[in-house]
């Protein structure tokens, strides 16, 4: 393998394999890949897949519609001779206080300016979509059909497949232990393998980016967090849709083979690199969901895990440029979300990197806004 290369991309996840591809369409294609283990064997490969277009802010519910409108072709976009998995079944977002009914509608207002096919529910319309819900002190909630999710195994596989048809190179199994600078500008990565060479780095790896990012200087404010998940025995067919509440915190799916996947968010979680599951999520979590869906009480946990959100301090991603290190980009801070957002993330990267335009000010994502107070406020987080 040789040693030097235009770009290095670090880390194997979808938002690095995305960015991957996206420039070697661009014609950039003497580009190098490195994750520390395989592709997905970080957060892509432990998140729940969901795919959503309702949100309350009017860039977050662009960018997972332009996303959206990439997983729906993602295989010919690609060239992936497999599926994706992509199921559209729906997104039912519930609301158990009036505060959070009227932040829907608001909401609404936003997706629908964008031409987002979502719309509000009543409780007899929620119980049609989710039968057997307990709709007890719901308000109700909206529904968008075309949010949903996918496999991300197969997604991210689909964008490295594609990225490598067009000269890319992966090499895996390979730590960055260190970066190489010369003049304010970044030359290249130090390995387990040995030193490779590019003007151009782009950190993309999650929960460990803000570690590499301190070695040339740059403090980017990203926590890793860890969030746990289960999944039960199989069960007949009877949710279509996720199912979600920001206000209890929940989410729950049903796949395609009739288990249900879940999770509940974190409560007092203190930062780590923790992926060990517990028993009290196992708890907190069962308790929770037996009381959103009754039917589930007697039905078995099959597994649990635990895997990293990279949480920013208004749960948005960080796209910067190191200041002392130019050519250096961190691109983290996704806060849970970057799954459902990679394919628009991958292009407005790989414009930048290519010189090409793009309708969305890459500028706005920079750390400094955590300074100036221009944050990137979002209504619907988990």
């Amino acid at each position: 393998m040789k040693k030097g290369y235009d770009v290095i991309i670090i880390g194997g996840g979808i938002i690095g394999c995305a960015t991957a591809f996206e420039l070697a369409k661009r014609g950039i294609t003497d580009v190098l890949l490195i994750e520390k283990r395989f592709l997905t064997s970080g957060a892509s490969g432990r998140c729940g897949a969901g795919i959503r277009q309702q949100w309350g802010s009017e860039l977050n519910a662009r960018i997972a519609l332009e996303s959206t409108n990439i997983f729906e072709h993602l295989e010919e976009y690609t060239g992936y001779s497999r599926n994706c998995g992509l199921h559209q079944g729906g997104y039912l977002l519930v609301a158990y206080t009036e505060k959070e009914w009227d932040q829907f509608q608001k909401n609404l207002e936003v997706q629908h300016k964008l031409g987002i096919d979502s719309y509000a529910v009543d409780i007899p319309q929620i119980k049609e979509i989710c039968p057997g819900i307990n709709t007890e002190g719901m308000y109700g909630g909206t529904f968008c059909q075309k949010d949903g999710h996918a496999d991300p195994f197969q997604c991210t596989q689909a964008y490295a497949t594609g990225a490598a048809r067009m000269g890319v190179k992966f090499l895996t199994y390979t730590e960055v232990t260190g970066l190489l600078t010369e003049g304010g500008k970044i030359t290249g990565v130090e390995t387990t393998r040995g030193n490779f060479e590019a003007k151009t780095v782009i950190n993309c790896a999650n929960v460990h980016a803000p570690e590499l990012a301190k070695m040339v200087g740059e403090d980017v404010p990203v926590i890793s967090e860890r969030h746990q998940a289960l999944i039960t025995e199989k069960y007949a067919p009877v949710l279509d849709c996720m199912v979600m509440s920001f206000v209890k915190s929940y989410y729950v799916q049903q796949e395609p083979n009739g288990s249900f996947l879940m999770g509940i968010g974190t409560k007092n979680e203190d930062p780590s690199f923790n992926f060990k599951s517990s028993w009290q999520f196992l708890e907190e979590n069962c308790a929770v969901m037996c009381d959103a869906l009754p039917f589930l009480r007697k039905t078995k946990v099959i597994r649990q895990w635990a895997g990293q959100y990279d949480m920013s301090p208004d749960c948005n991603p960080v796209i910067d440029e190191a200041a002392e290190a130019k050519g250096f980009w961190t691109v983290c801070g996704f806060s849970g979300h970057g799954f459902m957002v990679a394919p628009r993330i991958g292009i407005l990267m790989a414009n930048k990197i290519a010189g090409m335009d793009d309708s969305m000010d890459i500028a706005m994502f920079s750390k400094e806004r955590f300074k100036t107070g221009k944050l990137l406020l979002e209504p619907a987080v988990v």
